[in-house]
């Protein structure tokens, strides 16, 4: 089982990545502070009895708003849940207004951060360089980048493959050392819309991704999740293909969150 905390404390030591699979909730700027709160308190009961947490098979990582970050730590103090922000700077510490440093989450307790989402690229102009800072800065900082890859428009699945591996290569740049990372694929056309890419179309570009960093010095078993209107029943459609989801906005309803976990569970039974 997975030893970490949601405590708002800082960490010494790197953290390792054990579970099985990783189920990650990004609250985006959806919610206020008080539906925040009372959302992972809701999530911290279901965490404590439900078997595929308790166990250590299933990290279940929560991005709040920032503005909603220690609250929804103590909302969660006794469950077992890590918390993540949806964001950091390159720079640890000097004159950038607005900017939130890695070393300041890291006392605050975070574990991960999510870095190189689509809306961060296409509405804030992050380019592939400014992602590798941040990984780069997250790592030095003992948290675990939690890494947004994904092609713009579908098409074929191997050239989406390709396009990943060749992305994710280029957020890797900075980095000196092997660490450990989750990367999220996904598709940019599949954000925000119904349903999710295809299982088949998924597979084809999970497994080409996974074999890359298969290929890369101590990075052969990443996690490597999906996301893009991940909704209950998308795990189970994907199988063994991909090692949990980021949900968005299907995970505001709680008992569909649930049934996400359920599908988790089943398939590390299987």
């Amino acid at each position: 089982m997975s030893t970490r905390k949601s405590a708002i404390t800082a960490r010494s030591e790197p953290i390792t990545l054990r579970p099985l699979m990783h189920i990650g909730v990004s609250f985006k700027m959806y919610l206020d502070r008080q539906r925040t709160r009372q959302w992972c308190a809701a999530v911290a009961g279901i965490a404590k009895r439900h078997p595929a947490v308790r166990s250590g098979g299933v990290e279940l990582v929560i991005f709040p708003s920032l503005p909603a970050m220690e609250s929804s730590m103590v909302a969660c103090a006794d469950g077992p849940v890590v918390f993540g922000a949806q964001d950091l700077f390159w720079a640890d510490r000097g004159a950038y207004t607005g900017a939130v440093s890695g070393a300041d989450l890291a006392d605050m307790g975070c574990c991960y951060v999510e870095i190189g989402h689509a809306e961060r690229r296409g509405l804030f102009g992050e380019t592939n360089a400014i992602v590798a800072k941040k990984v780069a800065a997250a790592a030095r900082n003992g948290l675990i980048p939690w890494i947004c890859i994904g092609e713009p428009e579908s098409g074929p699945a191997d050239a989406a493959a390709t396009y990943c591996i060749e992305q994710l290569n280029a957020s890797l740049a900075e980095l000196g050392r092997a660490t450990p990372i989750v990367v999220a694929y996904e598709p940019r056309w599949a954000i925000g819309q119904p349903a999710a890419a295809s299982s088949a179309h998924v597979n084809t570009v999970a497994c080409g991704i996974k074999a890359s960093l298969g290929d890369r010095p101590g990075m052969a078993g990443t996690p490597l999740v999906y996301g893009g209107s991940a909704a209950p029943g998308t795990l189970t459609a994907l199988g063994k293909a991909v090692d949990g989801l980021f949900l968005g906005r299907f995970a505001h309803d709680i008992a569909a969150f649930e049934r996400v976990l359920d599908e988790a569970a089943e398939l590390m039974s299987a």
